[in-house]
């Protein structure tokens, strides 16, 4: 069975930390893209950050760019967001999600281009 499961999220005050891990169990992430997308109440779910195993290449939104850092560790089929800096509006449910596909610049950001979610971590910054 082909799943993922994020954890690391929680609460933490305006300007700190919080590393999100999304492990894969069902099948290795070698060859897939790997996305995190969050969530808040009453808006639509928004790419965050993408990973290539395939070529290390990554992506960011513009909101989080040199705060957020995407990684990767084939050995522990494990990929990692590391979140600094954050702040309230960072506040949401955050989910990663993987595909098989290779996807285009346009389409690393759509949830429509992922074939596997997990079922989302919480994080909550406070101000």
């Amino acid at each position: 069975e082909v799943q993922l499961v994020e954890s690391g999220g929680g609460l933490v005050q305006a300007g700190g930390s919080l590393r999100l891990s999304c492990a894969a169990s069902g099948f290795t992430f070698d060859g897939y893209a790997i996305g995190w997308f969050r969530q808040a109440p009453g808006k639509e779910r928004e790419g965050v950050s993408f990973i290539s195993s395939r070529d290390g290449s990554t992506y960011y939104t513009d909101s989080v760019k040199g705060r957020f850092t995407i990684s990767g560790d084939n050995a522990k089929n494990t990929v990692y967001l590391q979140m600094n800096s954050l702040k309230p509006e960072d506040t949401a449910v955050y989910y990663c999600a993987a595909t098989r596909r290779t996807l285009t610049y346009a389409q690393v950001v759509s949830p429509m281009s992922y074939d596997y979610w997990g079922q989302g971590t919480q994080v909550t910054v406070s101000s």
